[in-house]
């Protein structure tokens, strides 16, 4: 269903509610897998963090993916112990990674433990191997930032394929985050946007307004109802 329109989207989708938007990028995640599997025989994927990527990543867990040819990236991660709780990475393996098949050197989480240069760094030399990625997922913030490229950050302006970033918004303020070019170079993007908290930032997109994850082109947007402006 297309009843909002976003500057240089390839689609929107509005979804009833969270569980909805979930259940439907999960099944879209499954069958990219499937064709990129089917195409070059492995299917790369940055996962996002966030609440609504969680519900995703819940329900795709139970669907027939073939795991033994998907690796796993990351969009962004935060500056933390390996095993922190409030790692994107920690997420993604309590939510879908340690319930699935993949064997765990498929799985490239981000040594964001280092210092943020050297992490970057690191992260960028293995990305120079697999790019374009398949697919991203892609959450969104209230202020309209996508992975950890804040408005107004100079990490958002860029070019490596991995940058880190210092003084973040939200604690901690250093991240390592995938670089704007790797995103916009994906096969596919598929932003989840959900909530009310979000409608400021899609009115200002709607209006052309280029916040960062406006600047990601040619991506599938999934929204839930309450996350859409008043119009």
């Amino acid at each position: 269903m297309n009843e909002f329109n976003l500057p240089g989207a390839r689609e929107v989708f509005v979804h009833d509610d969270i569980d909805g938007l979930s259940a439907a990028v999960a099944q879209r995640v499954a069958e990219l897998a499937q064709q990129a599997i089917a195409a070059r025989g492995v299917f790369r994927v940055a996962l996002a963090g966030g609440e609504t990527p969680r519900r995703c990543y819940e329900k795709l867990r139970g669907l027939a993916v073939d795991w033994a040819h998907v690796e796993i990236f990351f969009g962004d991660e935060r500056c933390l112990p390996a095993g922190d709780p409030q790692r994107n990475d920690t997420m993604a393996r309590e939510a879908l990674l340690q319930h699935v098949a993949i064997p765990p050197a498929n799985i490239h989480a981000i040594p964001a433990a280092l210092n943020p240069n050297q992490a970057a760094d690191s992260y960028a030399a293995l990305l120079q191997q697999v790019i374009p990625l398949d697919l991203v997922l892609l959450g969104m913030g209230e202020d309209g930032h996508t992975a950890s490229l804040f408005p107004g950050n100079p990490a958002t302006e860029g070019t490596a394929l991995a940058v880190a970033v210092f003084g973040a918004p939200k604690p901690p303020p250093e991240r390592v985050s995938l670089g704007q070019e790797v995103l916009s170079a994906a096969r596919h993007k598929i932003f989840l946007v959900a909530g009310s908290g979000k409608r400021d930032a899609l009115l200002r997109i709607a209006q052309g307004e280029k916040l960062p994850a406006a600047r990601v082109p040619d991506a599938e947007w999934h929204l839930d109802r309450a996350a859409l402006p008043a119009t």
